[in-house]
């Protein structure tokens, strides 16, 4: 194990690599970002030498967190042997939750806040095993607090995780159960397994359980229930908690359903007090904040606020880079339609539900998902594959709004790959066998191959594209994903949950991207904005800003042409460090001697901003400009060397403004969402939250629906669109059946000769 460390921040890194070492971030947090708080004692890192690696905490590492685990590559089929060292904030929130157990005992409740793709498996797993075999603090008792820990889960692999991680530590293997069936969590607790995995499905029952064992004490960790199997598991567990099964887009939240059995069995018992409740989850909604966060002292209103008993937020995840920013280029695509009314009558119809059918009807239309399916691919390899994303080995993953969608998407790809002469090839991921236009068909007959090897397919050449119906979007956990093509309207947890498949770390991985046909980023900035802290929406900026951007940061002087040039070409030579620094450091020097405060703070703002609004629209639109290229690089390696000016922060946040005019329909506006850093509160649920009773139909004539429709979504076809349109479908039609037209198609020379 190896860390890099200063007096203000630490990092670690399990293999060294060379350059190619992979440093993690080894940090306490500071409000909620990066870094460390403050220190009275001494160095902001002494965390490390006085908590970390004392001899009885190292022990403890080594004891019941490092690991070495075999993974099979599944482009050579080799195994190789990876090691695992907990970060700071998984070891912070096993040991402060053990820690809190040791003191209060049981019937206590844990709510842990860790963004999604910082470890929750691994955090999950060190925590239900040191859980076995905990004792109180107080002298007086004896005995292990926990009879059994319960872990409810939908994913495999965490199951998985958890035997592989009680094999390595205890040596026990029948120390872990797997409750597949109604009886088995019964003759489990009989038979004082220690750690038994369920499902969500079965978490009333489990419940049920527990309060009949009323001598025996239980801890319940409860994974978030990520339905990784798509509609079906959001319908199996309705009907598990004696409601209505309903479809993939129409049906509950399945962390809702957890939350709704809990509050039912907490209402008639209150809290069963033989178990102790540990909620995992990247986007607690208000019901999971009241029923497991920590309620603090009411305030002058007489409020009572809940938050995390322990938190990783997004924002300092994606400041450490543990996970990548996936607002950082998001881009909305707006559609176009135009319809018309095609009857002499003008019906009335309910507004509300009329524009969903026409939305639902453009959006299935065979013409919008070829046209869709050619800008994803063509964007894939014009600007993801060109420019050789994470080492050339970037995945893409298509959000469909349902298994109908995803099929069609499917052909539309397989077609069009095959047209460009690709080397790639697409999976379409949905549950079960649906019947698509009279045929059964499965993930395995339109793949071929089963459908529990997709996740290790997609790994593989000539496999690029994963296009999903429900499943995979949440729980997935794929490095590899670069880009992401949203076909599915999107919004709250779904939303955070669904893009967070792309913000999974890899050591070449160093951006991702959104493009989206059917959300605006008002929407989306609504949905990240409670998971993140609070939420701030950068302007728009046009493209050829970066002209006038580079005018004035040449105008600095703090760099020569000559310099820049130097320096790019050292750069792409791989040459070193003792290379590129003198004169970095020079440039460094005349930043600091010649420019005021003012004009340190606007060069180097300046910079970051001509840094970043480049970055992201080269992955959008394809540049050859030379010059841009170069001061892109240059200024990456010069600014981390600026020092920043007193006030900077006055300007922090306005200059993430990303935005470009429309080109073409595709894309109608481009832009970089950016989050606050402050704590967002979630609204209480209000007793109208709850819905119940059936809304009035707003009920219109079918000319204002269409007129409406057409003006809120304009049209998706060009007057060349619409003139080949009318002769295929209009004038063709009426020559075809012309006598005159018939009689000459049949008079030719082939038949005067005969």
């Amino acid at each position: 194990m190896h860390f890099a460390v200063d007096d203000s921040e630490g990092r670690m890194c399990t293999h060294l690599k060379g350059k190619g070492s992979w440093f993690l971030p080894f940090n306490k947090g500071d409000q909620d970002g990066a870094g460390n708080p403050p220190n009275r004692c001494g160095l902001k890192t002494d965390y490390l030498w006085k908590e970390v690696l004392t001899p009885a905490g190292l022990t403890n590492i080594l004891e019941n967190y490092a690991q070495i685990v075999e993974e099979k590559d599944p482009r050579t089929g080799r195994k190789k042997r990876a090691q695992i060292w907990p970060p700071y904030h998984q070891l912070g929130v096993v040991r402060q939750a053990l820690a809190h157990v040791r003191a209060h005992g049981v019937g206590k409740r844990y709510l842990i806040q860790h963004s999604a793709g910082s470890g929750k498996s691994n955090s999950i797993a060190w925590l239900a095993h040191q859980l076995i075999g905990l004792k109180r603090d107080s002298a007086q008792a004896n005995g292990e607090i926990f009879d059994s820990v319960i872990v409810v889960t939908d994913r495999r692999l965490l199951d998985q995780q958890i035997q592989t991680t009680l094999k390595q530590f205890m040596q026990v293997g029948a120390t872990v159960g797997h409750a597949e069936r109604s009886g088995d969590l019964r003759k489990f607790i009989q038979e004082g397994k220690k750690i038994i995995v369920s499902t969500v499905q079965k978490f009333p029952f489990i419940l049920d359980e527990i309060a009949v064992e009323g001598g025996r004490t239980f801890a319940i960790v409860i994974d978030e229930a990520h339905s990784s199997q798509g509609g079906k598991t959001s319908a199996a567990m309705s009907e598990a908690l004696g409601g209505a099964a309903k479809g993939d887009d129409d049906g509950p939240d399945p962390q809702d359903t957890v939350n709704e059995a809990l509050e039912r069995r907490m209402a008639a018992r209150k809290m069963l007090r033989n178990a102790s409740y540990f909620a995992f989850t990247a986007t607690p909604n208000n019901k999971t904040l009241e029923m497991f966060g920590e309620p603090l002292p009411p305030d002058a209103t007489g409020k009572i606020k809940h938050r995390p008993f322990h938190g990783y937020t997004m924002k300092q995840a994606i400041e450490e880079g543990f996970i990548l920013d996936v607002l950082k280029a998001y881009t909305p695509v707006d559609s176009y339609y135009k319809l018309v009314k095609k009857t002499e009558d003008d019906p009335e119809f309910d507004t509300r539900k009329a524009q969903k059918k026409l939305r639902r009807y453009v959006e299935s239309h065979d013409h919008a998902i070829r046209l869709k399916a050619e800008i994803m691919v063509d964007h894939f390899h014009e600007q993801v594959m060109a420019a050789g994303k994470i080492g050339g080995q970037a995945r893409a993953m298509v959000i469909s709004s349902g298994i109908e969608r995803a099929i069609q998407y499917f052909h539309a790809f397989k077609s069009y790959l095959l047209e460009r002469k690709s080397p790639y090839q697409a999976i379409v991921a949905f549950s079960g066998e649906y019947e698509y236009r009279d045929i059964k068909v499965s993930e395995a007959s339109l793949n071929g191959f089963p459908g529990g090897d997709i996740a290790g397919k997609i790994q593989t050449d000539p496999y690029r594209f994963l296009i999903c119906a429900d499943k995979f979007q949440t729980g997935y956990d794929e490095p590899l994903l670069h880009t992401m093509y949203v076909d599915k309207p999107l919004s709250g947890i779904k939303a955070v949950q669904t893009l967070s498949r792309l913000n999974r770390a890899h050591p070449q991985k160093h951006d991702c991207f959104v493009l989206d046909f059917q959300n605006n980023s008002e929407a989306i900035t609504f949905a990240f904005q409670d998971y993140y802290c609070t939420t701030l929406l950068a302007d728009e900026t046009d493209p050829n800003k970066l002209h006038d951007l580079k005018a004035v940061l040449d105008a600095a002087q703090v760099y020569s042409p000559d310099q820049v040039q130097q320096v790019v070409e050292l750069f792409l030579g791989g040459a070193d460090r003792d290379q590129l620094d003198p004169i970095l450091d020079s440039c460094k020097t005349v930043y600091v001697n010649k420019l005021d405060e003012d004009g340190q703070v606007e060069f180097k703002g300046k910079a970051k901003v001509f840094c970043r609004t480049y970055s992201f629209l080269s992955s959008v639109i394809p540049y050859s400009n030379a010059d841009w290229e170069k001061l892109s690089i240059f200024l990456d390696l010069l600014t981390p060397k600026l020092p920043a000016p007193h006030d900077e922060d006055l300007a922090k946040g306005i200059l993430e403004a990303i935005d470009m005019d429309s080109y073409r329909v595709e894309k109608k506006a481009a832009m970089k969402i950016a989050l606050a850093a402050d704590d967002a509160e979630i609204d209480p649920l209000r007793p109208d939250d709850w819905g119940g009773g059936r809304g009035q139909p707003d009920l219109d004539r079918l000319s204002n629906i269409l007129k409406s429709f057409n003006e809120q979504f304009g049209t998706l076809f060009t007057d060349t669109d619409r003139v080949a349109r009318r002769i295929r479908d209009d004038i063709a039609p009426q020559v075809a059946a012309d006598k005159a037209y018939q009689n000459a198609k049949e008079n030719t020379l082939d038949a005067h000769e005969t």
